[in-house]
This record gives structure tokens, C-alpha cells and sequence, in this order.
């Protein structure tokens, strides 16, 4: 029976699926209580974080006294992944060891690059899988009364196949597919219905009367913005990846200024022209870095090691190692603002502050600090007239 947990998208009722490290954690379940019990269960089921149960039959398992092995198949849901329908094994065995350990094997990723959730050398088994996988294992043996410790090994047949359809090769994942998800539960979300979020969030905002507005792609922004006291007066609208549709909504909403806050690695994006920020339209990161690197006068080492970064921050740290940070930053900034400019056609002043969660503020455009001057002034001229007011 498929999983039976919706979403309303607009006036469709979509089905979410589980993560590739829900299935992790199922199969690791259901190997271990057939290692410690000698009985393969029928069904294996846990909390996942977002608080959504989920059970499901074992698709597979075996054992052979020493090594247990059981496989749970990918639900995707609703949502386009390439893995579902992939069966997820664990192959559990006890150790002399204590504790869980936990490893990749077949059809699973190998990080080769720092900056990921996981260190070079490690399987591609994010963080929370890996406690989500610790927590089964450690029920499983506290219900059959073992104390030892286990070894778990996560293998995805196909998973290599699969993993050449997604980013990880780019990123420095090399071998197979990463074992994902923070909540445990694929939401699938149409487009349509977020880009109308969008909309309707500004329309709220304008409704009230405001004039001005930030957009930001995403949670690092909200943090970013909640420690800004200087934009505590604006209201703040998430975008999603959405920035060109959002910029186009502002204009619609009759905004005077708008000011976008994100990650490098989201806007960074803005100074190719890209404006839907989704890793499946353009990834074109390190070679934004790498051209602007360039034309800044970085020799050809250091754009070699660009276009070898995992990520945005590993591209900082080469350009400070070549003592060009500053400059490549500037002019990648001034791409940015002029494709905003573009974007907004004269409609609003616009202008973007790029951060890092590593190495926080990184610059902004050569608007901001006159758009915010404003704002500041305005924010000042209005709560000096309602002092006025009250005072009469």
C-alpha cells in the first residue's frame, strides 16, 4: 500500500513520499531485528523528524547468522526524483566495537571534497540519516536485550547509474548517490502553487500599505535578516528559488524599492542572468567565480581551482589565497545589479546583500546603502509623526 500522506498544491492534493534516508533507517530496522531475533518482521515503521510516521513491508531480506540484510524501495510520492522506486539496503552485523558504525557501500556516494555535511573520505550518508539509522539500530537492540555494538552498511543498487543524473559528481560526490533528508518526508510542491505563495505574500504586504520590501530565497536569509536591526521595519517575503518571478510580482504590487538578501550560493546565480536559483535549470556557480576570477586577473591555477570547489565558501577560501577576494566579489556584484536592473525595468529600485553562513556578510551592490539610507529616513519621518499625532 503506497504511502498515505498529502499536501494540497492549489486545488490538487499531491502525495509525499519518504527520503533515501527514511528508507535507510527502515532497512537498517528491519535487518537488525532479523539478526538479533532470527525472524525477518513484515513490516518496519518509525518517527520520522518531521513527526510523520511511516511503515512500510521490507522489500527484501536475508541472513546468514553472522550478516542481516533487509531493503526498503524509494516512495517518491508526487515528487520527480530519480530515486524512487531504488531499494535501499542495510546489511547489519555485530561488532566487538560499541556504538553504531556506520558506512556506505554499493551505489552509495564518496564525499572526495571538504565543505559538505560530511567529511572527504565518508560515505555520503548525511547527518540526520545517520542519527535517524543510529536510533533504529539502538531500539532494535534495546528491545531484544543486546548490548553490544553493530555495524550498519547502507548500499543502493543502481545507485551509481542513478547518481550521473543528479549533482554529485559536480560537487565531489563520487560513486553513487547521497542517503538524504532532514525531515524524513519528500514534500512535493508544484511550482505554480509556490510562485502564487509568492504572490500572495507580497499582495499582503502591499495591502498594509508598505512601499518597500526584501525578498530572500530561503532560512539562511530569515536568520541573516533577523540580525539586521536596520531591516526590521520592512516586511520580508521568502522567494524560493522564484527571484526573477518575484522581482516581476514586486513591480505588479506597485513596490518603490526592493532589496534581495540571500546566500552566495543562490545569488551568485544572478550574475550569469539566471533567475530561477534551482539547481536543476543552471548550476553555474564556480564558473561565474572562475570567469569573474578571470577577468580579475586570477592566473590559471586559480581558476582551475575554482571550477574544483564543492561549494561557494571553497571558492572564497581560493580567492582569499590569491588575494582576490575583493575584487572578484565586486565585480560579480556589479553583475548582479545589472541583471536586477534589468529585471525590474526601470519599475522599483533594486539592489541584493550577499552572505556566506561561513564568512557572513561578503558585500553588497552599489544600491543598498542608499536604498536603506532611505528606508531609515522614511522609518524616522513616519515614527516621528506618529509622535506628533499622539501629542496633540
Amino acid at each position: 500500500m503506497a504511502f498515505a500522506h498529502y499536501i494540497r498544491s492549489g486545488q490538487k492534493q499531491l502525495r509525499c513520499g519518504y527520503t533515501t534516508g527514511t528508507c535507510a533507517a527502515l532497512a537498517a530496522a528491519g535487518a537488525a531485528r532479523f539478526l538479533l531475533t532470527g525472524t525477518a518482521p513484515e513490516l518496519v515503521r518509525l518517527q520520522t523528524p518531521k513527526g510523520i510516521p511511516v511503515e512500510v513491508p521490507l522489500a527484501d531480506a536475508s541472513c546468514d547468522g553472522k550478516t542481516a540484510r533487509g531493503a526498503v524501495e524509494k516512495d517518491a510520492g508526487d515528487d520527480a526524483d530519480v530515486t524512487g522506486g531504488l531499494r535501499i539496503y542495510a546489511a547489519v552485523s555485530r561488532t566487538d566495537a560499541p556504538g553504531i558504525a556506520i558506512d556506505g557501500g554499493e551505489g552509495v556516494g564518496r564525499v572526495t571534497k571538504p565543505g559538505l555535511d560530511q567529511p572527504p573520505g565518508a560515505a555520503a550518508i548525511n547527518r540526520v540519516p545517520r542519527q535517524m539509522i543510529a536510533a533504529a539500530v539502538k531500539a532494535e537492540c534495546a528491545a531484544a536485550g543486546y548490548g553490544g555494538g553493530m555495524q550498519v552498511v547502507i548500499s543502493v543498487p543502481g545507485g551509481g547509474a542513478a547518481a550521473r543524473k543528479t549533482f554529485n559528481p559536480g560537487l565531489g560526490i563520487e560513486g553513487g548517490l547521497s542517503i538524504l533528508g532532514t525531515s524524513g518526508i519528500v514534500e512535493p510542491m508544484s511550482e505554480q502553487a509556490i510562485v502564487d505563495t509568492i504572490a500572495a505574500a507580497q499582495r499582503q504586504a502591499a495591502a498594509s500599505g508598505a512601499k518597500r520590501i526584501v525578498l530572500t530565497p530561503g532560512n539562511y536569509g530569515l536568520d541573516f535578516l533577523r540580525s539586521r536591526t536596520d531591516l526590521q521595519a520592512v516586511p520580508w517575503v521568502k522567494c524560493s528559488n522564484f527571484i526573477g518571478d518575484a522581482l516581476d510580482i514586486a513591480a505588479v504590487e506597485g513596490f518603490a524599492s526592493v532589496l534581495l538578501a540571500g546566500h552566495i550560493g543562490k545569488l551568485v546565480k544572478l550574475a550569469g542572468g539566471v533567475m530561477n536559483t534551482h539547481s536543476k535549470y543552471a548550476d553555474c556557480r564556480l564558473e561565474l567565480f572562475c570567469a569573474h576570477a578571470a577577468l580579475c586577473g586570477a592566473n590559471t591555477e586559480t581558476c582551475r581551482a575554482l571550477t574544483q570547489c564543492a561549494t561557494t565558501d571553497g571558492a572564497v577560501r581560493v580567492l582569499d589565497r590569491a588575494g582576490l577576494r575583493q575584487p572578484v566579489l565586486t565585480s560579480l556584484l556589479d553583475a548582479i545589479q545589472r541583471h536586477l536592473e534589468r529585471r525590474a525595468g526601470g519599475a522599483f529600485q533594486v539592489g541584493a546583500i550577499v552572505f556566506s553562513n561561513e564568512y557572513g556578510v561578503l558585500g553588497q551592490t552599489k544600491t543598498v546603502e542608499e536604498i536603506i539610507r532611505l528606508w531609515n529616513k522614511e522609518s524616522f519621518t513616519a515614527s516621528a509623526s506618529d509622535q506628533e499625532t499622539r501629542n496633540c
